[in-house]
């Protein structure tokens, strides 16, 4: 590979101010565009000296600030050696020499220093690691930041040392506790030396009390016989070469011997024993871990000394709360079990209220011992709440009713004279838009109306970037899919891939006029055999008072469909929650 400065497609979008969809249009349109001269078919990157001379040569305005230059230098040494260069500027910036590696070449360290200079050693820093977890965000695991603080928040408090041993790039560690304080001290440990020494930059450079040390905590705790006021994980999922065959008689192992295939549960238990009798714990968990067969007995066990508090669900993994038991300390009875996906402020005024024993979102242990131990939030948080779940799920089922249309039956069809589609947009009376085949969804902050959402009658779920090509929808359009036809009520969102807009001359044409004839159409041809050309759609010929008529008609029908549809998933719910709260007791039949 080259060792010229590289860069990927979204940092020639950084630097020519443009979105990631503009580069990928200059990329499709320009057959001189700079070729990639390294990456991956997915992921490009190209030589920033041939990026320079072809922005120059297009006129494309673009500057590469010093934080870029100093990026790209990294960059240019390739993958495998950019973790080892980003730790070394790392030290470099905070004064702490890093032992083994190669430093910095003296022109990148100038760089480095200068970058320094300019913006603060934290902050420049700060914008170094950013990019290296852009770059490696496939290889590289890292909590989310509004996870991360809420980790923090549930188990440290000001001045409390807090331990994480799988610390990665420090997420967790550097995390503020609740009045912006960073905690007396912190100890980290983690399998990869890079990231390790990461890491013990970040927080040397943010003026932390920190011990930030390599090592496989599994095999080879590097704390010993340390105990924390408060423990913060977020391991490795579903790791099966955790250690299985060395460690079956370690003493961390107070809860059971963790199965190999449950590599989770003994780091829940390496947690719970670097942490002070009364101290907490936060670990995120696979869903998973919470049912699975093969852990029973060891959340059986944590469940009766009184160590497993609360399960909560969050997006795409569960936190576990643990409390280290105080010697002679009387387990709780009950343990906080929350569904948290939708709204992640619930967990930590739920969290409180458990704490003073005050919570209604409980379930007994001994309920949770005498089944499976299945701690799934989402069955229990259908449990504790079905009997005023299935009061609410009957009233929207019969609130959920639409009234069909007062149609008139004749003896014989009216004989009218007839237009098709094809005719309406020949004379103006309708014009047709089609969306852009692709369409960019990289950081889209352009709401876009998906075929799904046309034929549940929903608002637009899809988003963009801005782009040459789109389709604004307005108020009165009609916008059809191959299976559903619909007359938007709102606009504020544009046309997506395989829709079809048609906008009408309102002082001539009806939406819901036309609307209900393409839908009658379409609903014929899918009976036959030949295909739809849907400008051959046939319309009588009506004055306006009359198209509004129909479309009046029309619209009813459309309604009373959508309330069936509503009714039938109303109808599923009502049973689910029927059968439920009759078997578990949370509902009684009426004497």
């Amino acid at each position: 590979m080259s060792h010229d400065p590289t860069v990927n497609a979204g940092d020639i979008a950084r630097l020519a101010g443009v979105g990631r969809a503009a580069v990928s249009n200059w990329r499709r349109r320009h057959d001189d565009f700079p070729s990639p001269i390294g990456g991956t078919a997915n992921q490009p990157l190209f030589s920033l000296r041939h990026v320079e001379s072809w922005l120059r040569r297009y006129g494309k305005s673009y500057q590469v600030s010093l934080g870029d230059r100093v990026w790209q230098r990294l960059r240019a040494a390739g993958d495998l050696r950019l973790g080892e260069l980003v730790a070394q500027a790392g030290a470099l910036l905070s004064g702490v020499p890093l032992h083994g590696g190669d430093p910095l070449d003296p022109e990148l360290a100038l760089l480095v220093r200068e970058l320094g200079d300019d913006r603060g050693p934290a902050e420049a820093y700060e914008f170094l690691c950013e990019r290296y977890l852009e770059a490696h965000s496939r290889r590289l695991s890292v909590t989310r930041d509004d996870v991360a603080e809420l980790m923090v928040r549930l188990v440290a408090a000001d001045g409390a040392t807090l331990l994480d041993p799988a610390c990665g790039v420090g997420t967790l560690l550097l995390t503020r506790t609740p009045s912006s304080k960073v905690p007396a001290r912190v100890l980290g440990q983690e399998l990869s030396e890079t990231s390790a020494a990461i890491a013990a930059a970040r927080l040397r450079l943010r003026g932390v009390d920190a011990t930030v040390v390599p090592g496989d905590s599994m095999r080879h705790d590097r704390f010993p016989g340390t105990r924390a006021d408060a423990v913060v994980c977020d391991p490795p999922f579903n790791e099966r070469a955790w250690g299985y065959e060395e460690l079956t008689g370690d003493p961390r192992w107070e809860y059971g011997l963790p199965p190999r295939g449950e590599s989770e549960l003994a780091w829940v238990q390496h947690c719970l024993t670097h942490v002070l009798p009364g101290g907490l714990v936060a670990v995120l968990m696979p869903p998973a871990a919470a049912s699975r067969r093969a852990g029973r007995r060891i959340r059986a066990n944590l469940l009766r000394a009184g160590a497993l508090r609360a399960v909560v669900a969050l997006p795409g993994s569960d936190l576990w709360l643990l409390r280290r038991p105080v010697p002679g300390e009387r387990p709780p009875s009950d343990v906080l079990i929350l569904d948290a996906t939708a709204d992640l402020s619930a967990v930590e005024p739920a969290w409180r209220a458990y704490i003073e024993e005050r919570s209604e979102q409980t379930v007994r242990i001994i309920d949770l011992l005498a089944d499976e131990v299945d701690m799934t939030p989402a069955r229990h948080q259908r449990r504790e709440g079905v009997g005023r779940a299935f009061a609410e799920a009957r009233d929207r089922f019969l609130a959920a009713t639409a009234v069909p249309p007062d149609l008139k039956v004749l003896e014989q069809p009216l004989d009218q004279p007839a237009t098709t589609l094809g005719d309406l947009i020949k004379e103006g009376l309708v014009t047709t838009s089609q969306a852009p085949p692709k369409m960019a969804a990289d950081g889209g902050d352009v709401p876009v109306l998906t075929s799904d959402d046309v034929l549940s009658g929903g608002g637009p779920s899809g988003a963009t970037t801005r782009q040459q090509g789109l389709v604004e929808i307005r108020p009165g359009d009609v916008v059809t899919s191959y299976s559903a036809v619909r007359v938007m009520a709102r606009g504020e969102a544009v046309l997506g891939p395989h829709l079809t807009l048609y906008r009408v001359d309102a002082r001539r044409l009806d939406p819901d006029f036309l609307a209900g004839f393409l839908r009658a159409a379409g609903g014929r041809a899918t009976t036959g055999s030949s295909r739809f050309d849907v400008r051959r759609t046939r319309l009588p010929r009506l004055p306006l008072k009359e198209q509004k008529a129909y479309g009046a008609a029309f619209r009813q029908l459309a309604v009373l469909e959508d309330a069936i549809r509503e009714t039938s998933t109303l109808g599923q719910e009502l049973i689910r929650l029927g059968l439920d709260g009759l078997a578990d007791g949370h509902l009684h039949p009426q004497p």
